[in-house]
C-alpha cells in the first residue's frame, strides 16, 4: 500500500476519532450528556408523579408510574431504584414515600410546569388542548434561575390557566379550596376555581363548552345523569363524569373578592363609556397580546362609538384612537360603566380625549 493511501487512511481515522471523542462536542460526549439528561428527566417526572398522587389521595405504584411515564415495569423499577439512591424517595413496605429533598424537587418541577402553562396560555398561539403536553416537554429545559425570570416576566402570577396554584420559589403551595361541581345543589351560584386537564377526552369536552377558571355558573339542575348550568354564555349540560373535573366554590363564600365583577364591553350601548376592570381568562395568546398592546389594561377608559350596520364589529375609542373589535373579543374585556363608577361626565371625557389628541 502506498504511503499516500496510508496517510489518507490515517487522516480518515483521526477525523472519525475526533468526531466521536472530541471533548464536549464529540458524539460520544453528546450521547453521554443526552443519557444524563434523560435520567434527570425521568427522576423529575417520577417525583412529580408521586407528589401529584399524594395530593389526590392516591397510592402510587410501579404500575401507575410506568403508565404515567410510558415505561415498562422493569424500566420504572430502575427509575425508582435511582430515585432511592439519590435520596429522593424512601421505599417502605412496597410504598413510595418522598423524602424532603424529593418533595422539594417535585415542587420545583411542578412550579416550572405551571409557569410554562401560564406563558403558553397568554403569549403563544397554542390552543388550550396543547398547553399541558407542551409544558410537560418544556418544564425540564430551564434552570431554577431561568424559571424565576420567566415567572417575573409574567407578572408573578399565582395560578396557572387551569386554576392550579403556582408554588412559590420556596416551594410553598396553597390549594384552590374548591369542591367538585357534582357536590353542588341545584340553585347554587358558583365560581370555577380549577379545571382538571386529564384525561384529555374529558378536558376536550370542557374546552368545547368554553368553561374556564373565574367563570360564574348557576346550577339549575343537579340530576344523577346530568348537570344543567347557566352562565352569561348560555346553557351548559354536563355529564357527571365531566362535571367532576371542575372544582368550584359557592359565590357567597367570597363575594367581596370577585375579580370578574362588571360586564362585558360588548354590552355597552353606542355612546356609553366604561373603565376596564380586567381581561377575561378566555383572552389568550395573540388576541390577549394585541389587546394589551392597544392599551386595554385595568383603568383604561373605553367608549363604544359606532356599531357597524351588521352589528359586528363595533368601533371603540381607546386612548384617543378608534379600533374595531368583534363581539367575541369585546365579550372578553370586563368593564364597569362610567356612570356607575361615579366618575364620568361628558365634560371630563372630552377633556381626556383632548389630552390624547
Amino acid at each position: 500500500m502506498s504511503p499516500l493511501i496510508n496517510l489518507l487512511l490515517g487522516g480518515l481515522v483521526l477525523l472519525i476519532l475526533g468526531w466521536l471523542f472530541w471533548p464536549e462536542s464529540g458524539q460520544y460526549w453528546r450521547w453521554q450528556e443526552h443519557s444524563r439528561r434523560t435520567e434527570r428527566v425521568l427522576l423529575e417526572d417520577a417525583v412529580k408523579h408521586l407528589y401529584l398522587c399524594e395530593g389526590r389521595g392516591q397510592s402510587p405504584s410501579l404500575e401507575s408510574l410506568a403508565g404515567a411515564l410510558s415505561l415498562s415495569l422493569d424500566r420504572a423499577s430502575q427509575v425508582m431504584e435511582a430515585a432511592q439512591e439519590s435520596g429522593l424517595v424512601h421505599i417502605k413496605g412496597g410504598h413510595f414515600i418522598l423524602t424532603k429533598s424529593g418533595r422539594e424537587a417535585a415542587l420545583q418541577i411542578i412550579r416550572a410546569h405551571r409557569i410554562w402553562e401560564k406563558y403558553l396560555a397568554d403569549f403563544s398561539g397554542f390552543g388550550e388542548e396543547d398547553w399541558h403536553s407542551q409544558a410537560d416537554r418544556r418544564e425540564h429545559l430551564l434552570s431554577s434561575t431561568e424559571v424565576d425570570r420567566l415567572f417575573a416576566s409574567l407578572g408573578f402570577p399565582t395560578h396557572d390557566p387551569h386554576g392550579d396554584p403556582i408554588p412559590t420559589p420556596a416551594g410553598n403551595l396553597k390549594g384552590h379550596g374548591g369542591k367538585p361541581l357534582t357536590e353542588m345543589e341545584a340553585g347554587t351560584t358558583v365560581r370555577i376555581v380549577h379545571i382538571e386537564d386529564e384525561p384529555e377526552a374529558v378536558y376536550a369536552q370542557i374546552v368545547a363548552e368554553q368553561l374556564h377558571p373565574g367563570m360564574i355558573l348557576k346550577v339549575e339542575e343537579a340530576a344523577p345523569d346530568r348537570l344543567r348550568l347557566w352562565s352569561d354564555q348560555g346553557e351548559h349540560i354536563l355529564a357527571p363524569l365531566v362535571a367532576r373535573n371542575l372544582s368550584v366554590t359557592a359565590l357567597d363564600d367570597h363575594p367581596k373578592e370577585d375579580p370578574t365583577r362588571g360586564l362585558p364591553l360588548s354590552q355597552l350601548a353606542e355612546g356609553q363609556s366604561g373603565r376596564v376592570i380586567t381581561l377575561s381568562a378566555q383572552s389568550r395568546g395573540m388576541d390577549r397580546r394585541r389587546l394589551l398592546d392597544l392599551g386595554v389594561v385595568p383603568g383604561t377608559e373605553i367608549q363604544a362609538e359606532m356599531v357597524s350596520p351588521t352589528g359586528d364589529p363595533t368601533a371603540y375609542r381607546i386612548r384617543g384612537s378608534l379600533i374595531a373589535l368583534r363581539d367575541e373579543q369585546a365579550q372578553r374585556i370586563l368593564v364597569e360603566r362610567m356612570d356607575e363608577a361615579g366618575s364620568h361626565s361628558p365634560e371630563k371625557h372630552a377633556d381626556k380625549e383632548n389630552l390624547y389628541e
